[in-house]
């Protein structure tokens, strides 16, 4: 220590802080070897508040004002050093001020979903965020919880383990809530309350107050949001049939517009659809005509598939046979109810009666012969 340290040692302190990073929750006045001199001058601003502390000891809790260290006014000391009043040693203690201002603008939100069961969308997963702030409301208890012997101690220190309490208590009170999904929006001030108020007793353990909490945004899933704009949509379109004739109006103009041979194709089709059915009032949207005459418009169903059949013959197969050939096969005999046929299409082997389609070939009697 040089012969300027030595000096300014031997006067008065006088002891302030004043803060200008606006994240400092707590500072240590630093003094060398802790020795500040007895009747030194403390000053405490409005918003601040100074805990002494002797050899370790909690001694006393400046609120803001002008303070005199000496044993009269800090009766603790005399308990703590059993000192007379006529002791001039310099105290071996530290002073540290706590900034007693609201920190706000502080972020929150979950990092994972949340898992609950809304009474309209059934099980999904939410995420939240928003804002709070804090305030050191007990400055002997926060700096025995949390600051301990730290210096400088800033907000960044202690606002991780504020958010995971929020966290918490946003899980706990928004699935015990039973609000739909729906309706948080509107209830976001009210559980912003009940947040607060469950995260209060905890955060008291530290010291600590939240005079505010906001719940910014409430956001589910992207597969569940697209969901919720299409049924918003759907909502919004009213008359379906009249929207169809609309977007089939539109999808032919822009067709029509289009530089590509697919969106020209695209819009003449939806076009001509368009055209038929205000041509013909008694099709519906689906294309079932609801009454009135038929038009020659429809196009007819496709003509039927004919089977062609194979046939058991112990170990080898024969055909493939048509319907027709089956049944000249009936009357000379050669096919029989219980000889197995095969068909593209059928599950496995079955007897000529088992299907439907032959069975009857068994069932018309063949005319008499001529000259009978």
């Amino acid at each position: 220590m040089g012969i300027l340290d030595f000096l300014t040692g031997e006067f008065i302190d006088v002891i302030h802080w004043t803060d200008d990073t606006r994240d400092t929750m707590v500072w240590r006045f630093e003094r060398e070897d802790h020795e500040i001199k007895y009747g030194a001058k403390l000053t405490v601003r409005e918003g601040q508040a100074a805990v002494f502390v002797h050899e370790g000891q909690l001694a006393d809790v400046f609120t803001p004002g002008l303070y005199m260290l000496e044993t009269n006014n800090m009766p603790i000391m005399t308990t703590l050093q059993h000192w007379d009043h006529g002791f001039k040693s310099p105290f071996k203690s530290e002073i540290y001020y706590v900034n007693t201002t609201r920190f706000n603008d502080l972020k929150w939100g979950t990092k994972n979903p949340i898992m609950l069961r809304d009474p309209e969308f059934g099980p999904t997963r939410i995420r939240a965020f928003g804002t709070y702030s804090v305030k050191v409301t007990d400055p002997a208890t926060f700096l025995r919880e949390i600051v301990g012997t730290d210096g400088e101690f800033t907000m960044d220190e202690i606002s991780f383990q504020i958010r995971n309490i929020i966290v918490q208590a946003f899980t706990r009170t928004i699935a015990a809530s039973g609000i739909p999904v729906l309706d948080m929006a509107a209830n976001t001030a009210d559980l912003g309350k009940l947040i607060a108020g469950a995260i209060s007793e905890t955060v008291a353990a530290y010291g600590l107050s939240i005079p505010e909490l906001y719940i910014e945004n409430i956001s589910l899933p992207p597969a569940v949001e697209a969901a919720l704009d299409t049924r918003t949509s759907r909502g919004l379109t009213g008359d379906l049939n009249a929207h169809m004739k609309y977007a089939a109006a539109e999808a032919l103009r822009s067709g029509g517009e289009a530089s590509g041979a697919m969106g020209a194709g695209l819009g003449a089709g939806m076009g001509m659809a368009m055209a038929g059915q205000l041509a013909n009032p008694w099709i519906n949207g689906s294309g079932i005509n609801t009454g009135g005459a038929s038009t020659s418009a429809q196009t007819p169903p496709p003509p039927p598939v004919e089977h062609v059949w194979h046939i058991a013959d112990g170990k080898d197969t024969k055909g493939p046979f048509s319907k027709a050939a089956l049944g000249r096969m009936v009357s000379e005999g050669e096919l029989t109810r219980d000889t197995y046929v095969w068909t593209q299409g059928q599950d496995g082997w079955k007897t000529a009666d088992e299907v439907d389609e032959l069975a009857q070939l068994f069932t018309v009697a063949p005319p008499p012969p001529p000259g009978a």
